[in-house]
C-alpha cells in the first residue's frame, strides 16, 4: 500500500494519481505525494487498524512525526515561515517551507486518511491543525514568543477546546467563564469542555471562554494549561468511531491563567473561532473524501471476486447501480475539494476568510453525506461481512462507525448547511452595497 499500484482499483485513487491530466498539481506536489505516502505508511498507516482497535497510537509515533516535521502540514498555508526558520525548520520532506501551499496541505490530509480510519491521524494533528493557528494569526508578538517555539517543535502538545456539554455547534452560547482577578493579572476559569480531540495528551489548549455578557460579543480565546495544572481534571470519553483520537472531557475548577495568555482582545473570540473553523472544515472535508474513497474501492474490489447467485457480484446490475451512485458522489466531492484548495493557493488569507467561509462549511457538510453514502454502500455490498468487526469486512465496518465523526465535529451537518446559505446571502448583500468590488 506504500505506493500507488500500477493498475489501481476503480475509485481507489484521486484521478491525478491514475494518470489523468490535472491543472492543479506541479512536480513539487507530485514528489511530495510520493514521499508523504511512504512516510505515512511506514510510520502510521501500516498499523493504523490495529492501533484504532486498541484505542491509542503509541507515543513514539508523535515523536517520529514531530522529528521529521510531519505535523507541520496540518497548519494553514502559507506556513509561518519566519517562526519556523527561527526554530531551525526549513523544509517538509524536501518541500521548502516558503513554497508550501494549500495543495501540499490537501495531499497530506488525503494521504493521512488513506487507511480509511480517522482516529489514528486525529491522534496526532488536532493541535497543529486547530490549536496553534489562532496563536499564529491573532496572538501578540509576546504571546507568540512564549508559546510558538515549543508548539511548533512539538515540545508541548496542544489542542482546541470550544465545545461544551450544552453548547456544541452553538458556539455563541458557551458558558465556561473567565473572570479577571482584582489586580488584573490573571483570569479564573470555571466550566467544562467536552469531545475535545487530543485533550488527554495536551499540555495546553486554545480555549473559548466567556469574559463578557451573553452572546458572541462576550467571547474570548486564550491559552489554558491542562496536563497537571491545578484545577484541571480530564478523562477520556468512549466514542463510536475515531477511537484513537483521544476524545476528552475537561473540567475546570478555579483554573488560574495569566492575563497575558489572552489571544487578541477580549470580545474577539467569536471572530477568531469562526475564521479558524474554515481551515478545520476544509481539512476535515479532504480527509473524509479519502475515507469515502477507501470504503468504496474496498467494496468495488470485493464485488469483483465475490460469488453470489451463480455469478460475481459485479455482474449484478443492482450492484453496479449502487457503486455508480456512490462513485458519482465521491468524484464530484473530490473535484470540489481540489478546486477549493487551488482557490486558496491564489487568495490572500483575509480574502479567503471573507469569501470562503460559507462554501467551506458546505463542502464539509457534503463530505459527511458522501462518506455516509459510500460507507453504507460498502457495508451493504459486503453483506454479513460488512456487519462484522473482524475478517474481510472489518475495514468498512470501522469506516461506517466513523461516519458520525465526519458529520458532527467541526460544526454539525444541519448547522453548516444553514450557515453556508446565510454566509452566501451576507456576501451577496455586502457586494451589492460595495458595488461588487470585493
Amino acid at each position: 500500500m506504500a505506493e500507488t499500484p500500477a493498475n489501481p482499483i476503480p475509485f481507489s485513487e484521486p484521478p491525478y494519481l491514475c494518470g489523468l491530466p490535472s491543472p492543479y498539481y506541479t512536480e513539487s506536489h507530485r514528489q511530495f505525494q510520493k514521499d508523504c505516502r511512504k512516510f505515512l505508511w511506514d510510520n502510521l498507516l501500516s498499523q493504523a487498524p490495529e492501533w484504532e482497535k486498541e484505542g491509542t497510537v503509541p507515543e513514539h509515533v508523535f515523536a517520529t512525526f514531530n522529528k521529521h516535521g510531519m505535523l507541520l502540514p496540518n497548519l494553514p498555508a502559507p506556513l509561518p515561515v519566519q517562526w519556523l526558520k527561527q526554530v531551525g525548520i526549513n523544509d517538509i520532506l524536501g518541500v521548502k517551507i516558503e513554497e508550501w501551499d494549500y495543495l501540499h496541505t490537501g495531499i497530506y490530509c488525503d494521504e493521512l486518511a488513506r487507511s480509511g480510519l480517522a482516529g489514528p491521524g486525529a491522534s496526532l494533528n488536532a493541535g497543529f491543525a486547530f490549536g496553534i493557528p489562532p496563536v499564529i494569526k491573532h496572538g501578540s508578538k509576546e504571546l507568540q514568543k512564549r508559546f510558538l517555539p515549543d508548539f511548533l517543535t512539538g515540545k508541548k502538545r496542544t489542542c482546541i477546546a470550544i465545545t461544551e456539554p450544552d453548547a456544541g455547534s452553538d458556539v455563541a452560547n458557551i458558558t465556561t467563564t473567565a473572570k479577571k482577578t482584582e489586580d488584573g493579572k490573571h483570569y479564573i476559569i470555571n466550566g467544562a469542555k467536552k469531545w475535545i480531540t487530543n485533550g488527554i495528551w495536551s499540555d495546553y489548549t486554545t480555549m473559548a471562554v466567556r469574559t463578557g455578557g451573553p452572546g458572541g460579543s462576550g467571547l474570548s480565546v486564550m491559552i489554558v494549561p491542562l496536563k497537571g495544572h491545578t484545577g484541571v481534571s480530564m478523562r477520556r470519553l468512549p466514542v463510536a468511531g475515531q477511537k484513537a483520537g483521544g476524545t476528552t472531557y475537561i473540567e475546570l475548577d478555579d483554573v488560574k491563567v495569566p492575563a497575558e495568555n489572552l489571544i487578541g482582545k477580549e470580545g474577539d473570540g467569536l471572530r477568531i473561532i469562526l475564521t479558524n473553523f474554515n481551515h478545520e472544515r476544509l481539512t476535515i472535508a479532504v480527509g473524509v473524501t479519502r475515507q469515502a474513497r477507501t470504503a468504496l474501492s474496498a467494496a468495488f474490489e470485493y464485488c469483483l471476486k465475490r460469488d453470489a447467485f451463480g455469478k460475481k457480484l459485479m455482474d449484478q446490475p443492482v450492484v453496479r447501480h449502487r457503486l455508480a451512485k456512490a462513485g458519482a458522489e465521491l468524484e464530484t466531492l473530490n473535484a470540489w475539494t481540489e478546486q477549493l484548495l487551488y482557490q486558496l493557493c491564489h487568495m490572500k488569507p483575509q480574502e479567503a476568510d471573507l469569501k470562503m467561509g460559507g462554501i467551506t462549511a458546505l463542502a464539509k457538510a457534503k463530505s459527511g453525506m458522501v462518506l455516509n453514502e459510500c460507507a453504507q454502500c460498502a457495508v451493504l455490498l459486503f453483506g454479513g461481512n460488512g456487519f462484522t468487526a473482524s475478517g474481510q469486512g472489518a475495514l468498512v465496518e470501522a469506516i461506517y462507525r466513523d461516519v458520525p465523526g465526519a458529520r458532527i465535529p467541526g460544526g454539525s451537518e444541519d448547522v453548516l448547511l444553514d450557515l453556508a446559505v446565510r454566509q452566501l446571502v451576507k456576501i451577496y448583500q455586502f457586494r451589492g452595497k460595495m458595488g461588487a468590488k470585493i
